[in-house]
């Protein structure tokens, strides 16, 4: 398939299928209040849970996932992705009890893990790299919106229908995006590696679902408590076990080595550090809205909307300025941080329309930054590791949202209440967004490229000279 074979419906696929899998990551939680009382009767621990099978999953499996479709085939990873989102969807409608629930969000968690490195590994393939920058541009942006359409659709169901017609209708949505994906979403080559490595599969995803576990449920049981930290030596002892048996394996899962790259090492924080700006607003967002505000469920999911808008018109100069990725990140990056400054100034006489010039602000932020780190991340990869260069770049995200929902419930659990834990959360994920985009932008001051092909000559370049051959 030649590069430059990406047409617009196939591009529009690919978005609307990232949106969807995306978009769950926050339906659930305008949910919560409904889904306490309902006929389920969950507790504490199991609502958190009905939010948090989803992302552990989805996060833990995205690594794997993405070299997992690279190998075996991309559209084929993409179709399975659909398939397993739409059963557990299906499952989480029709459950009789919080275990059957959580089941089903792990099992959608499951195929958006495999839907959102395919997306953009096809993409890659498919585009021509003068259309590159702005492919990715499109991908990056559905990601927000499907942020925002999560809110919304959460928000609607909330206030107006009931939880299980939120999973109910993502049943017939993935059936028809499946549809849409084969028609319109061609076969990419496969990388010429083959050999599956099942204990390295084993090794790295249990060690990031270990550490996720640790990250996401540290404000609840404490940062020193014995379980967060057995979860995070079980994490780094597992991750340990995993690199010494890719750097000995004739065909790891993939070889870490990939991140002697200065470039991918930047870009992945990068990656990280904005999206764990990005949810500490969200997580702090609809609980100001509705508790400090007073808004509805619905209204709520409706004034986050000036986010996508405002990456959507950020992302057209990302595009254009996509041969100055330094700069582009760098000020991305601390329009994020500098946002989240103001936004920490939101109190209950604070109008919305000043409220929403702080939205405003971070949206710019994420739309410049976020196709130029999520470029950084695959092209410092070679061509036939795409999908493994989506599921790095989307285990940062994931990693850095969950880092910044957990900074903020901490900072705000110091505080009587939201109203005056919010502004110290924000600033405290400020000052770190902006401590880190230094850090990242030291780091883009080296080559484009990867260096591990040139570097490691008796390892990586023999292998990634095969997977870019089969990617041609």
């Amino acid at each position: 398939m030649p590069s430059h074979a990406l047409k617009r419906p196939t591009l529009l696929v690919l978005c609307a299928c990232v949106l969807v899998a995306q978009s769950m990551v926050a339906a659930i939680n305008l949910l919560l209040p409904q889904l306490g009382s309902s006929t389920l009767h969950p507790s504490h621990s199991e609502l958190v849970w009905t939010v948090d099978a989803y992302v552990i999953v989805f996060a833990g499996l995205l690594i794997p996932a993405g070299a997992l479709g690279d190998r075996y085939g991309r559209k084929g990873a993409l179709l399975t992705g659909l398939g397993l989102f739409a059963a557990g969807a299906a499952t989480s409608a029709l459950a009789t009890d919080p275990a059957v629930l959580i089941a089903g969000r792990g099992l959608s968690g499951a195929g958006a893990a495999l839907i959102t490195p395919a997306t953009l590994s096809v993409l890659v393939q498919l585009s021509a790299p003068e259309h590159r920058a702005r492919s990715m541009a499109a991908w990056t942006l559905a990601l927000g919106l499907g942020g925002a359409a999560g809110n919304l659709a959460g928000g609607l169901a909330g206030q107006f229908l009931t939880w299980r017609a939120l999973f109910a209708v993502m049943v017939p949505l993935a059936a028809v995006l499946a549809l849409a994906v084969v028609v319109t979403v061609p076969r990419t080559e496969r990388s010429a590696r083959r050999s599956p490595d099942p204990l390295g599969t084993l090794l790295l995803t249990a060690g990031l679902v270990a550490v996720l576990f640790g990250v996401i449920e540290g404000p609840s049981y404490g940062w020193t408590s014995p379980r967060i930290l057995g979860a995070f030596v079980a994490g780094a002892l597992l991750v340990a076990g995993f690199t010494g048996h890719a750097l000995r394996s004739p065909a790891p899962l993939f070889d870490p080595r990939v991140f002697a790259s200065a470039r991918l090492r930047a870009a992945s924080l990068g990656t990280a550090t904005g999206f764990f700006g990005l949810f500490s607003l969200f997580f702090v967002n609809s609980q100001y809205l509705q508790d400090v505000k007073g808004y509805g469920a619905a209204v709520t999911g409706v004034a986050i909307l000036p986010l996508p808008v405002g990456m959507a018109v950020a992302q057209k100069l990302s595009a254009r300025w996509a041969g100055r990725p330094r700069a582009v990140v760098g000020t991305g990056l601390a329009l994020i941080g500098l946002g989240l400054l103001g936004a920490s100034t939101a109190g209950a006489a604070t109008p919305y329309w000043a409220y929403t010039g702080w939205l405003l602000v971070i949206a710019a932020g994420t739309g410049l930054s976020m196709p130029a780190l999520t470029l950084g991340v695959v092209t410092s990869l070679p061509a036939g590791q795409a999908g493994l260069g989506s599921g790095l770049g989307t285990t940062a995200r994931e990693t850095g949202a969950a880092l910044g929902v957990a900074v903020t419930g901490t900072v705000l659990s110091a505080h009587a209440d939201l109203a005056h834990g919010m502004g110290p959360a924000l600033r405290t994920v400020a000052l770190v967004v902006l401590a880190a985009t230094t850090l990242v932008v030291a780091g883009y001051g080296g080559g484009t490229r990867s260096r591990v092909a040139r570097t490691h000559a008796g390892g990586v370049t023999r292998r990634d000279t095969a997977d870019s051959a089969a990617a041609r």
